[in-house]
Formats: C-alpha cells, sequence, structure tokens
C-alpha cells in the first residue's frame, strides 16, 4: 500500500519540479540503530548543501533537513534521503522491509561513508534487497554530467585508506535507487570550514558533486 502511494506521491511531485520546479520538498537525514554515529554531519552538512543547490541549482528544497526513522512511515515524506556515520549499522525486519518499499516505490537513498561504516551498511543493504549487488558507476553515468561534469567520477575529499573513490549504486528494475560514495566522504565535504578545514577547493567539488546527485534525482538527465 505504501510503495503504491509514495510512486504516485513521487511521479507527482518530480513532474512539478521538472516543469516549473514549483513545489517545495525536504530532504531527510536517515537515523538507524546499532549504535553508528547517523547525526555525524547532523549541524551543517545537508544545510550547505540544500543551501547550495537552491542558489546555484534555483531548487526549492527546505532549508531545513528532516529527521527520519528507517522503520517510519514518515520516510514516504521525503523523496530523498541521506545517511552517513563512522560506525555500526543494524537494520530490522520491519525496518528492511520499509525501506524496500520506500526504494522500490520511487525513493532515492544517497550513503556516504564517513569512514568505518562500509563494513556494516553493505550487510544490510543485502538484506533490504538480496538479489541486488552495489556496482561501481563508470564514469560517463548521468551521475557525473549534470550541472557540473566530472569525468573522472567522484572528487577524493578525504584521504581515509588513501584509496580512490568510488561511486557504487543499486539499481532496481533498470533505475538507479541508492548512491554510495566510499573512500571520498561528500557529506564531510559539505560541512562548514572549521569543522574539518577542508579546503575551498575541496568544499567546492563536494557541493558540486551533492549537487549533481540532487539533479540526477529530481530531473535524471545528464548535460
Amino acid at each position: 500500500m505504501y510503495s503504491l502511494v509514495f510512486r504516485l506521491l513521487f511521479i507527482i511531485c518530480s513532474t512539478l519540479f521538472s516543469v516549473v520546479n514549483a513545489q517545495s520538498y525536504q530532504i531527510g537525514l536517515l537515523k538507524y540503530n546499532g549504535g553508528g554515529d547517523w547525526y555525524a554531519n547532523l549541524e551543517t552538512s545537508l544545510p550547505n548543501l540544500i543551501k547550495f543547490c537552491n542558489t546555484n541549482l534555483k531548487t526549492n528544497i527546505h532549508p531545513e533537513q528532516g529527521i527520519v526513522e528507517v522503520g517510519s512511515s514518515e520516510i514516504f515524506n521525503y523523496p530523498f534521503i541521506h545517511m552517513t556515520g563512522h560506525g555500526n549499522v543494524v537494520f530490522s525486519t520491519q525496518e528492511v522491509e520499509n525501506l524496500r518499499n520506500y526504494l522500490s516505490g520511487g525513493g532515492f537513498l544517497h550513503i556516504s561513508d564517513n569512514y568505518g561504516m562500509d563494513q556494516f551498511v553493505r550487510n544490510e543493504l543485502k538484506k533490504v534487497f538480496p538479489d541486488l549487488s552495489l556496482v561501481e558507476l563508470p564514469f560517463n553515468h548521468p551521475i557525473y554530467h549534470q550541472s557540473y561534469h566530472f569525468e573522472k567520477g567522484l572528487p577524493k575529499i578525504h584521504e581515509h585508506d588513501n584509496k580512490a573513490p568510488k561511486g557504487l549504486g543499486l539499481i532496481f528494475n533498470g533505475r538507479l535507487i541508492c548512491f554510495y560514495d566510499v573512500e571520498c566522504d561528500l557529506g564531510d565535504g559539505w560541512e562548514n570550514f572549521d569543522v574539518h578545514k577542508d579546503s575551498q577547493e575541496a568544499r567546492e567539488k563536494a557541493l558540486k558533486m551533492g549537487a549533481n546527485i540532487i539533479s540526477y534525482v529530481f530531473i535524471g538527465t545528464g548535460k
């Protein structure tokens, strides 16, 4: 029931965004169990991305993020949810079903590994979609070529294990439903300068890539 209702609402909201962008909507920060710090970037990360998108993409996103639990029916109020943290992630059976309905019904999940959640979140995503696997998106994927072009894929914001950043995705019925940045840390790059002291160049790249994700979800075409 939730899946059908949300699919219809999502189509309506997406159409409004594409045509006139008059409908304001809100981005949700995902609150999960397991002991991991879902609140790691709570203060400035998403608010800065929202401000950047509203200024540069002329979007009409509510300036304040929402906070939504994985198992809550409120998740269907958010066409886009963001997840981050450093540690453990655990989804209950009910949360798995709720997240599956949300994503298969038209919702979108962006995960940004702050460093330390990778081994946990992969297991939980497998519970949500047992038949799907995370795949690395090619550099010519439209998500890298919206308002801003990233010819080599994700920018490197934080070192972590000093490996190349990867943009991974879950694809359901031909639609990208989850984008996962690993060895990149876009979420930290959206923070205020005084949080991590990242360079202006790194922060700008992170915000532009974040804006591309927002643009891809609501418009969905490369430029």
